[in-house]
């Protein structure tokens, strides 16, 4: 009698979870219904109206509500984590996709999250795709490369806080040739490369006979002339 009791008290509490699971799925669907909402009004407050998207102006704005300068590095994570396909503009689709994965819908949220953005960015897996996306999204249609004076600009934004001296040797560098007049993708993705993997300034394990773009041999040997010039100085 104790066995089949207990098989019914058994029955009862299961025959009653699959309710407390709807009513469990019910209230986490409409947080999610209004966390969208949400996120879908703050995109408003800054979309163009004509063109439904939010466009280089509303960026502007955006940017202020967040006290963030629009050429932040952290604003182009956020374009990232959007997937945004085009320069200066975020469309609903985008907007709605980088807000939820960050779980913000409000600016003040957006501002709290901004250093986990930053902590995410910075692991190498991830730091790969979005060095590679920042080049992308600089590009216009139909584009494959991008003038000297952008990539400067660009490696000066997403490489410059994580190796400033080297960024600033190799936009010198660029400013200074005559040489290239665009960059591709092959040499944007060697100049992370090269600051991952060479000693600088001594440039000592620097094997030019190695698979490097001939841009890198270029500025390799412009950087040992500066220095035996500065030696030559010295001595003298």
């Amino acid at each position: 009698m104790k066995r089949s009791s207990s098989r019914r008290s058994g029955v009862s509490s299961s025959s009653s979870s699959p309710g407390s699971c709807d009513l469990l799925r019910s209230g986490s669907s409409k947080a999610v219904s209004k966390e969208t909402e949400r996120i879908d009004q703050l995109f408003y407050t800054y979309m163009d109206k004509p063109s439904g998207m939010i466009d280089p102006e509303g960026i502007e704005s955006f940017c202020s509500d967040l006290e963030v300068d629009h050429t932040d590095v952290r604003i182009l994570m956020l374009a990232w984590k959007m997937q945004a396909e085009r320069q200066g503009y975020f469309t609903l689709e985008e907007w709605r996709k980088g807000l939820k994965a960050l779980h913000a819908d409000s600016i003040s949220k957006i501002k709290k999250v901004l250093p986990d953005l930053e902590r995410e960015v910075r692991r190498p897996t991830s730091f790969m795709d979005f060095y590679s996306y920042s080049f992308r999204y600089c590009l216009t249609e139909k584009q494959k490369s991008i003038d000297i004076e952008s990539a400067c600009e660009l490696l000066s934004v997403v490489l410059g806080y994580l190796f400033r001296h080297q960024v600033d040797k190799l936009v010198e560098y660029l400013k200074n040739q005559h040489e290239y007049k665009v960059i591709n993708m092959d040499q944007w993705m060697s100049f992370l490369r090269f600051c991952n993997e060479i000693n600088f300034p001594s440039l000592e394990n620097y094997d030019p006979n190695l698979a490097w773009p001939l841009i890198l041999d270029n500025f390799v040997d412009w950087m040992r002339e500066k220095q035996n010039g500065s030696l030559g100085l010295k001595s003298f």
